[in-house]
């Protein structure tokens, strides 16, 4: 079997034209014979290259408004014929099939149809049928075809047979059935998602055709990788390669700020997935400087976020710590320019997009899918459940901590005070550990732990939390609730002035 394969014939019927008329000019140099159909023949003849219609070969119209064109034994023949088997041979010349040797199909635009908000029988009309086909019945047969299965592989492709002559090599055809299988298992993926929306159906299939090797993974002798279209919803404007510690931190910071998205000037500091600052201010400055002020320690190296435009003040004072990332809706000009001023510091603006409705995690030998938790406490969830009630301002200082236990490992305690983050005990095994890390980190740092609110990720099966909480200062607290010992932390507040609320809802983050 000869590895070089002399171009004769081609197959072409694309939904997509971009690109494709050097292709088309450089088959009629070569004087490769083209077959085409529909829009893809109009376009061919229009270039004066003479084109031979599908219709012609297969003696049978387009029928069913187009949904049939090419799904006939004359063209599948010639793809899936056996250069090198005499009995194939001898068939293609019994029923006059003549061989194809390129096929260059590009599928209808199923994704883009939904992601557009089409209805229903627009999207089903994407589903392409003949397409998806033929470029199957070219990639299985690569040691004779070469498929070329999406436009983003034209130049490439042009490449190839501008400077082999026409000629491809057994590893060129391989590699291109390779891209086509990975183009046609994304689109029946993409299928099956739309119709399982609903999750009815117990069944995982992601494809994500956009790939990125990292320098490593979590440690330097791990590989790693991040498959997404990560420009979907940042513009990068400056700085190094993102790593996988990196990501993870972004991806965290995002989906914390998210829960103050559109109120007062907000900015967290993060490291390793959680918040060590947090602060929500009249000027985003000042909400800086407070965040900041949670663990200048920790901040060393970490990852910022804000929910507004970054300014000049506020990047003056930015600039002066050591940071890996820092994520805005938008940059100040100014400001842009005093933080490009360090030239690994990656800058990121946050695109308003919409992140995926579940989360997907390794588990054993499988995977751990849930619907996100979208769920933000709010004033009207709060049940209060003690005698004193909570104040207008704790209530907002409640709230305001019960977003960032969301978002801190579990088991988590936050403590805070005028919209500003104390202190939070991260990834404890017991609440009562969480909460005196967080006592200890606040005092350490100087906070007046007095009048200060706790949040918990989830309820308290005993009353200790309370008690202690109490005696560093704290006077209102927000929890889940559920233990069957709910009473006894409700009795130690009513029996030392303290507010308790409820909210019905735990926020484990694991």
């Amino acid at each position: 079997m000869s590895n070089q394969k002399k171009a004769k014939s081609a197959l072409i019927s694309v939904f997509h034209k971009d690109g494709l008329a050097p292709i088309v000019q450089k088959f009629k140099e070569l004087g490769i014979i083209i077959y085409s159909t529909g829009g893809t023949e109009k376009f061919i003849k229009e270039l004066g290259i003479e084109v031979v219609p599908v219709e012609d070969l297969t003696s049978y119209p387009s029928i069913l408004g187009g949904r049939v064109k090419t799904l006939h034994p004359k063209v599948f023949g010639g793809i899936l014929s056996r250069r090198e088997n005499a009995g194939d041979v001898s068939q293609l010349r019994e029923f006059e099939i003549p061989e194809i040797d390129i096929v260059i199909v590009d599928l209808y635009p199923f994704e883009k149809t939904v992601a557009s908000g089409a209805s229903e029988q627009e999207i089903i009309e994407k589903i392409d049928i003949g397409g998806i086909s033929l470029i199957r019945a070219a990639a299985k047969n690569f040691n004779d075809v070469l498929c070329v299965s999406s436009m983003e592989q034209y130049s490439e492709f042009l490449e190839i047979i501008t400077e082999q002559n026409g000629e491809t090599t057994l590893e060129q055809r391989k590699n291109f059935a390779a891209k086509t299988f990975n183009v046609s298992s994304h689109y029946d993926t993409s299928i099956f998602n739309y119709f399982n929306a609903d999750h009815s159906i117990a069944a995982l299939k992601i494809s994500e055709t956009n790939g990125k090797v990292l320098r490593y993974g979590e440690n330097p002798h791990q590989k790693g990788f991040f498959f997404g279209d990560f420009d979907e919803v940042f513009t990068k404007l400056h700085g190094k390669e993102l790593s996988y510690n990196n990501l993870l931190d972004v991806d965290a910071a995002v989906n914390l700020m998210n829960e103050f998205k559109n109120e007062d000037p907000t900015f967290a500091v993060l490291k390793h997935n959680n918040a060590c600052g947090l602060a929500q201010r009249n000027t985003l400055l000042e909400a800086y400087n407070d965040a900041l002020a949670g663990d200048p320690v920790s901040a060393f190296g970490g990852v910022l976020i804000a929910n507004t435009a970054i300014d000049v003040d506020t990047a003056i004072e930015i600039h002066k710590l050591f940071c890996e990332v820092v994520i805005a809706p938008s940059f100040n000009e100014d400001a842009l320019e005093i933080l490009k001023g360090k030239k690994n510091r990656i800058l990121l603006i946050l695109k308003d997009i919409k992140l995926p409705e579940t989360t997907t995690r390794t588990c054993l030998n499988g995977a751990l899918v849930q619907f996100r938790d979208t769920k933000t406490d709010a004033k009207n969830d709060l049940v209060t459940k003690t005698t004193t009630s909570p104040s207008d301002n704790e209530i907002e200082d409640l709230i305001f901590a019960s977003k960032i236990c969301k978002h801190t490992k579990s088991n988590t305690i936050v403590l805070a005070k005028n919209k500003q983050l104390f202190a939070s005990g991260t990834g404890q095994t017991s609440r009562v550990d969480a909460l005196n890390q967080a006592i200890t980190k606040a005092n350490h740092f100087k906070f007046d732990l007095n009048n200060a609110v706790m949040a918990s990720d989830a309820f308290f099966p005993f009353p200790d939390c309370v008690e202690i909480a109490k005696l560093a200062g704290v006077n209102a607290v927000i929890q889940p609730g559920g233990s069957i010992k709910d009473q006894l932390s409700i009795d130690y507040c009513n029996n030392n002035d303290m507010s308790m609320v409820f909210t019905g809802t735990r926020h484990f983050k694991h």
